[in-house]
């Protein structure tokens, strides 16, 4: 869903989530998260991994974007657009 149209009070869905449509659900879906308060807490860096090793492809570094915007979301952050922790991400992976 588009960050600007996430209502907290209305989390039922994984698509209800930011950054969430149709085919990132059904990857959370692969991950076991039906619902997302399972969300809380993850370490998106591990929920990625487990994502390529599950599904047998290495996935775009993107989705670590989209893993991080939903976990701090659901960890109380504000709904922000996948691209916003681009940056972080590249400057995590840069130090492994």
């Amino acid at each position: 869903m588009n960050p600007q149209k996430v209502q907290r009070d209305r989390l039922n869905n994984l698509e209800d989530l930011p950054n969430i449509g149709k085919a990132m659900a059904t990857d959370l879906r692969i991950l076991g998260m039906r619902t997302p308060q399972q969300l809380i807490g993850k370490d998106p860096n591990k929920l990625y991994e487990a994502l390529c090793d599950r599904t047998g492809v290495r996935q775009d570094p993107c989705v670590i974007d989209v893993f991080i915007s939903i976990v701090r979301f659901m960890d109380g952050g504000e709904a922000l657009p996948w691209w916003s922790f681009t940056e972080e991400r590249k400057r995590t992976y840069k130090k492994k």
